[in-house]
């Protein structure tokens, strides 16, 4: 009964030193460094400077609790219950702790490993929308576009998304197969106008521009009529390049209003109300 009652009074005198010896390192240890990472910082001329001092100062705050933990299992190295005390509470620990970090690699290993997007891929992840420029192993880089505009031009706007969120958020890739999207201009005509003249400047306007971006054009352009109360609305559709789409649907729009303009058989169509005077009434 007494060796029993001295074995948990040793135990609990090495956890109670243990316990002190970690904390007065750790929170010493990170006086310090907040002191160093002060100056540093105050000396640092670039924004690439502040981002290593940093860096560095989570590395070396991370190494410090790796050498505690090994020091916290070290201390119990002579005794199995010790180790299966501190293994256990460690366990408990890392798993909850870990627990985003640890999800995040996964999500690394899954894009490396599935290959569901590339540097340079055109994708969405959730609301962002933009290309990829950097995969580490807890972010991805994106490039936005849209976001500041409706649009898919640039937004300036660099967005890191957690990797953990890969797992939890829909992803579509704009440029898995090729670099080319389904993509169309509308305009509407006149129940007068000729049809079948519309689409042909339709067809033709976008084959010209689609000539100056790439030497073979991919898929058939063709068109899509459908009826409105003020006229038909002609659809062109073609396969553009995601990157420029709309560059290049802004020029194709611009050819169809110039060939439409000097043509004398279609006519634009707009809403507008017409009245008829009768005879009667001018008088």
């Amino acid at each position: 009964m007494v060796d029993f009652l001295n074995f948990d009074l040793a135990l609990t005198f090495k956890i109670l030193r243990t316990i002190i010896i970690v904390f007065i390192v750790y929170f010493g240890f990170n006086f310090l460094t907040r002191i160093i990472k002060k100056k540093l910082i105050e000396k640092a001329k670039t924004k690439r400077e502040r981002t290593n001092i940093e860096v560095f100062s989570d590395i070396a705050h991370y190494v410090l609790i790796l050498f505690l933990l090994i020091f916290a299992i070290l201390s119990y190295a002579g005794s199995l219950t010790g180790i299966g005390v501190v293994a256990g509470l460690l366990s408990a620990a890392l798993g909850w702790a870990l627990q985003r970090p640890i999800s995040g690699i996964a999500g690394w290993l899954m894009v490396i490993i599935k290959r569901p997007f590339e540097m340079g891929d055109r994708i969405i992840i959730g609301d962002v929308k933009g290309d990829v420029v950097d995969i580490t192993l807890t972010h991805i880089h994106i490039k936005e576009i849209g976001g500041t505009i409706a649009s898919e031009e640039t937004s300036g706007r660099l967005i890191l998304i957690p990797n953990a969120k890969l797992f939890e958020q829909d992803i579509i890739n704009y440029t898995k197969r090729d670099e080319f999207i389904l993509d169309q201009v509308g305009f509407a005509i006149t129940f007068e106008s000729d049809i079948e003249e519309a689409q042909k400047i339709a067809i033709s306007s976008a084959k010209e521009v689609m000539r100056n971006y790439t030497k073979k054009i991919k898929g058939e352009i063709y068109t899509r009529t459908y009826f409105q109360s003020s006229g038909v609305d002609i659809l062109i559709r073609y396969q553009s390049l995601t990157s420029k789409r709309n560059q290049i649907s802004s020029e194709i729009t611009q050819k169809i209003f110039k060939k439409v303009r000097i043509s004398k058989n279609v006519k634009f169509a707009y809403q507008h109300t017409e009245i008829s005077i009768s005879r009667e009434q001018k008088k």
